[in-house]
């Protein structure tokens, strides 16, 4: 894009007249001028990742007992005890709209939305946080998931959709469009004219409409907007050259692992999210390790069920240490992510990790009984947008009917944790609290996300 001239400039979209009065188009860089552009790329970039770990976890080799600075890092958490000045392990959180609904869990992990037949998902935080940085960057937002579906939802209840393959990753954020950049430009354009031929058989129909179609229509309307907004964005980045990517960076991300490479391919996922945020290409992203019911098995630490299976042990001592070291595991990939955010330069030379937020957890604690209590989560990074770790913040402690962690004699966790599990002891403790405070740390401006009723200072 002409920078100097400022011929990139949009003229005709920016106000979306054919959507009329009642939906607006969000600033995007493209509307901004030449010094105010300027100073927005100078300023440090805020990030967010979000991790999703299927199943919930073995409680009892989980659960950290101790609240504060303090705390002694349990089993299953070993692996992120180096990484304690930047992590806050927390303990009892809940969505109340997925109480009950079990495996749905996944779907408002990030919404903090209800599940019911009459309900309909709301946006995602990382959408939302998408909103404000993808005004800078050239994606808008990373979705990968090893199965299924993605994280993200849009603010008309649509899923996004979810990259797998590492290759594919990559290409969606290094490489130029197949076919080059003319046949991807009159490829958006005619996209473009597709979304105004829409729009104007709207403005036909809204005047023969009742309350409850024009309901509906809000719905298609936003999703068209949200549409026209991607389409004019990727058309605005198409004359920007792409990042320079060192043949070491190439050689490690864009490849592919096959199924069995378990802790390879997670590693390789974690390297291309740190990747895509040093270069500036997204500031957001998300990574689910697998539905609830298809999370797959990791023979190369002799795992050869499925995380499901695994997680309805039935009180089977085999399956419970294969479960807990397939907690381990996981967190020890997170941990590398942690690591490699650290290693790595941000603009201002900086570690990575002062800028990026990372949240790693599950929308289910207790797998066997599909519990959704006392959410297993780990907070990390941020420490350059004003939050401090290195406690264990307990907010099953914080309730007055708690009675304490039931421990056996020899200090050890006892199967009446459980009940921890699947109950909240802390009503007013909602994960949606948390999303909050990512959201404002990421430059939203909202007192309120989700069923958020006070938002977490950490």
């Amino acid at each position: 894009m002409n920078i100097q001239t400022q011929s990139w400039l949009l003229n005709r979209r920016h106000a979306l007249k054919a959507l009329g009065s009642f939906i607006s188009l969000p600033m995007l860089e493209c509307m901004v001028p030449l010094r105010a552009a300027e100073k927005a790329i100078a300023s440090s970039p805020k990030r967010s990742a979000f991790i999703y770990l299927a199943n919930g976890v073995h409680s009892l080799n989980y659960q950290i007992t101790t609240a504060g600075r303090d705390y002694k890092f349990s089993r299953s958490l070993m692996p992120l005890e180096k990484h304690r000045e930047v992590i806050t392990p927390i303990s009892g959180l809940h969505h109340p709209g997925s109480l009950s609904h079990h495996h749905n869990c996944i779907n408002i992990f990030l919404t903090g939305g209800k599940l019911g037949p009459s309900d309909r998902n709301t946006i995602s935080v990382d959408q939302k946080m998408a909103e404000i940085t993808a005004q800078q960057t050239r994606v808008a937002s990373m979705e990968i998931a090893l199965t299924q579906n993605s994280l993200a939802w849009t603010a008309d209840g649509v899923q996004l959709p979810s990259l797998r393959r590492c290759s594919e990753i990559f290409a969606s954020l290094f490489e130029e469009p197949k076919g080059g950049k003319e046949a991807q430009r009159r490829a958006l354009r005619r996209k473009g004219s597709v979304l105004d031929a829409n729009l104007a058989e709207v403005r036909q129909l809204e005047q023969k409409m009742g309350k409850e179609d024009k309901g509906r229509m809000e719905q298609y309307l936003t999703s068209v907007r949200e549409a026209e907004i991607r389409t004019t964005r990727a058309d605005a980045w198409l004359d920007t050259p792409l990042p320079t990517i060192s043949d070491a960076d190439r050689k490690r991300t864009n490849r592919d692992i096959a199924q069995t490479m378990a802790g390879d391919y997670f590693r390789t996922v974690y390297d291309l999210m740190v990747l895509a945020f040093q270069t500036d290409v997204t500031r957001v992203a998300t990574f689910s390790l697998g539905g609830e019911g298809d999370a797959f098995s990791i023979p190369e630490i002799g795992i050869t069920e499925s995380r499901h299976q695994l997680s309805h042990h039935g009180g089977d001592a085999g399956y419970m240490e294969k479960l807990t070291n397939y907690d381990t595991f996981a967190i020890e990939q997170f941990g590398h992510f942690l690591t490699r955010l650290t290693e790595t330069k941000d603009l201002n030379g900086k570690p990575l990790i002062g800028s990026t937020m990372a949240l790693f957890g599950s929308g289910m604690s207790y797998g066997h009984s599909h519990g959704n209590a006392n959410l297993p989560l780990v907070f990390a990074g941020g420490t350059d947008l004003g939050l401090k770790h290195g406690s264990h913040l307990d907010f099953n402690k914080a309730a007055k009917d708690f009675a304490g962690y039931s421990l056996g004699p020899d200090g050890a966790l006892t199967s009446a944790h459980y009940q921890l599990c699947s109950r909240p002891v802390n009503t007013d403790a909602h994960m949606s609290n948390l999303l909050l405070l990512m959201a404002q740390r990421m430059g939203v401006e909202t007192e309120q996300f989700g069923d958020s009723n006070k938002v977490i200072a950490l």
